[in-house]
């Protein structure tokens, strides 16, 4: 079992960072990889980023491209999602996400891949 909590959102103004955390306990987390996804009031979860256990490959959908940078520190059991020039259209619950993988460059998209989910963390963005 893997327990996933995310931390760091908050509310910041349209242009502005955050830096949000995903920390992991009861397994080595360094085999596992991880994702984030978000969701807005009456949408559906949407993948945000995602990270392969050795922190080489990541992958990010159009939209946030460029904005936000996913990384890792496994000896901390830590995943970082650093988000840069926030819109409005970023605010959501922002989820992390981990499955195993005996793959080290191996990242996935889909909500279903995943097995361990984090209870999420509010991010608002004001315009």
């Amino acid at each position: 079992q893997v327990q996933l909590v995310e931390s760091g959102g908050g509310l910041v103004q349209a242009g502005g960072s955050l830096r949000l955390s995903c920390a992991a306990s009861g397994r080595t987390f360094s085999r596992y990889a991880v994702a984030w996804f978000r969701q807005a009031p009456g949408k559906e979860r949407e993948f945000v980023a995602a990270i392969s256990w050795s922190g080489g490959v990541t992958y990010y959908p159009d939209s946030v491209k460029g904005r936000f940078t996913n990384s890792r520190d496994n000896a901390k059991n830590t995943v970082y999602l650093q988000m840069n020039s926030l819109k409005p259209e970023d605010t959501a619950v922002y989820f992390c996400a981990a499955r195993a993988t005996y793959l080290s460059g191996a990242y996935y998209r889909q909500r279903s891949d995943y097995e361990y989910w984090g209870q999420g963390t509010q991010v608002t963005v004001s315009s």
